[in-house]
């Protein structure tokens, strides 16, 4: 487990959109002190996954790093879209299929009520009239 596995199930448990941060709300999540580095430079705080540990915990929860304010040791998280990455590959998501399908699609379909997406809709496509 990593140092920084609290803060990942901390930001996933949180389940918000926004979830603002100062660096000392961070070191009381993960029980341990930030590294010098965190204080001194903003790149720390990319977005890049292969930048740090830290950086792979709060992208594996979903999230990514905003509003970096390196005087007032203070940032947002923000919750990934469902197409959004941070290094051009599908951000990594935990739990089963349907965990997934949840967190990814959650509020982007509605379906309204009565309907049975199992049955055919009578409709033929374009493609089925070869």
């Amino acid at each position: 487990m990593s140092k920084y596995e609290p803060l990942s199930q901390f930001l996933t448990a949180s389940g918000q959109a926004e979830v603002p941060m100062s660096f000392s709300d961070i070191e009381r999540v993960i029980a341990a002190p930030l590294p010098p580095a965190a204080f001194r430079h903003r790149a720390w705080w990319s977005n890049n996954p292969s930048n740090s540990a830290m950086t792979r915990a709060w992208v594996e929860a979903g999230y990514k790093s905003a509003q970096v304010d390196m005087k007032a040791h203070r940032l947002v998280f923000l919750r990934l879209g469902p197409a959004e990455t941070s290094s051009g590959t599908p951000r990594p998501l935990r739990g089963g299929l349907i965990d997934r399908l949840r967190r990814t699609l959650g509020g982007t379909v509605t379906v309204a009520p009565g309907v049975d997406l199992t049955q055919p809709t009578g409709e033929v496509w374009e493609a089925e009239k070869q």
